[in-house]
């Protein structure tokens, strides 16, 4: 049974089917090659899987962050971005980073953030003197902050399959993504400043900066208002959601005036899309890992690594590896939802922190966005502009790859990177 799913999921693929249909049709398949099996079993677990008050936040999160992209947001931290650093070599490059941070805090979403803040700040780099190819890859590399900087769809996943607080995950993250923002931002002004990119500078001004923040205070407000409700108890993740709809809807199309409310209904349709096709992989990838926890798979895989090691550090390492070679090859959705139920038990066993499990396998699955052959932030970049190239593209976004994996490694070597916050905190309160 198990030879037959992992040979018609590896075909299934191979024919480029979308990923949600290759693990319903390879668990389907491998239940009707058992005989023993009704196949309602499929539908039925598939639908138990979503039936969740916790995902609910997942759709409202893609509404949210729907309005913001299309409220005027993006325009507005660039223009902040640029009034702080517009002074630095490299500063277009940095705003880019920036302004993916405070997007990502927003959308929480890798390819939204790549999209929203790409679209704006290639041409603006390109026309400045920096090569195509660079100017959309700082966008696919700084867009996997959107993952990892709360809220997060990814992290709210986790924390349903684990049991985890999502107000520990979202949290965790904001270490990690800042330091992911940090170690891109250095390499931005090393950059322009060997190759002397960038024509212009501009100097601070303090009242460009007052004009800049005050135009986009509102939008800064968001992640302030979710995170700090969820944390000091006021509301849960997912009321936090429907707060961020209802918070959005009124910052972009009452007081910015930059969507109106006929365009509504086009963005919540949008959102249905994206959110439909996540369903889809959760409830099939539900019904996936539901057969190989059947067929003893955690236990051998825990078996396995135990075999070679059984320190916290070694079983991190072998985890970091198995998973960023899966990244290249599949969905961070999928991936969530195969490999973490898989592997958790062996977490527990080892005595690992789950908090810092997640933001190490969450920030490994986040990486495959741009590895290829899958790698959608560079596809997404592709896009951006004409005059780059995929291969060009490929070899501009190898070192910013390195400096996330060193921060991967960072966060897998120091617990505290992860953890640390949610300790002061804690002790605050």
């Amino acid at each position: 049974m198990l030879t037959v799913l992992l040979i018609s999921l590896l075909v299934l693929l191979l024919l480029n089917v979308p990923i949600g249909v290759c693990l319903g049709a390879a668990a389907a398949l491998a239940l009707a090659y058992q005989g023993n099996v009704d196949l309602m079993v499929v539908a039925q677990r598939m639908v138990r899987s979503i039936d969740s008050t916790t995902l609910l936040a997942i759709p409202l999160f893609i509404f949210a962050g729907k309005i913001m992209e299309r409220g005027g947001i993006s325009r507005r931290l660039v223009d902040l971005a640029y009034s702080v650093v517009g002074w630095v070599p490299g500063s277009l490059a940095i705003v880019t980073v920036l302004s993916c941070m405070f997007f990502a805090a927003l959308s929480g979403s890798a390819p939204a953030t790549v999209i929203a803040i790409g679209a704006v700040m290639a041409p603006m780099m390109i026309s400045d003197g920096y090569p195509p190819n660079f100017s959309v890859s700082i966008a696919a590399a700084a867009g996997c902050i959107g993952v990892i900087i709360p809220p997060s769809i990814p992290f709210v996943n986790y924390a349903v399959l684990t049991g985890v607080s999502i107000s520990d995950m979202f949290v965790a993250g904001i270490v990690p993504g800042l330091l992911m923002g940090l170690v891109l931002i250095l390499y931005c002004f090393f950059m322009a400043k060997k190759h002397k990119w960038g024509k212009e500078l501009r100097p601070f001004r303090l009242k460009e900066f007052l004009v800049a923040f005050r135009r986009s205070v509102l939008a800064l407000l968001m992640p302030l208002i979710i995170l700090g409700g969820i944390y000091s108890g006021f509301f849960t993740p997912t009321e936090a959601a429907c707060v961020a709809c209802v918070y959005g809807v009124v910052v972009a199309a009452v007081i910015y005036r930059e969507i109106t409310f006929r365009e509504l209904p086009r963005a919540a349709f949008e959102g249905g899309l994206t959110n439909g096709m996540i369903m889809l992989i959760i409830g099939t990838a539900a019904i996936f890992s539901w057969i190989l926890t059947t067929q003893q798979v955690p236990v051998m895989l825990r078996e396995l690594i135990m075999g070679i090691t059984d320190n916290p550090l070694g079983i991190l390492m072998i985890l970091n590896i198995m998973l960023l070679i899966n990244g290249c090859f599949m969905e961070l959705t999928a991936s969530t939802f195969i490999y973490i139920p898989i592997v958790f038990p062996l977490v527990v066993a080892a005595g690992i922190d789950p908090v810092q499990f997640g933001i190490v396998a969450i920030l490994n699955m986040t990486l495959g966005l741009l590895t290829p052959p899958l790698g959608v932030n560079l596809f997404i970049a592709k896009g951006i502009d004409s005059r780059t190239d995929f291969n060009g593209i490929i070899k501009s976004v190898l070192p910013m790859f390195a400096l996330l994996v060193f921060v991967l490694l960072l966060v897998t070597f120091v617990p505290s990177l992860s953890t640390g916050l949610i300790d002061l905190l804690g002790s605050v309160t």
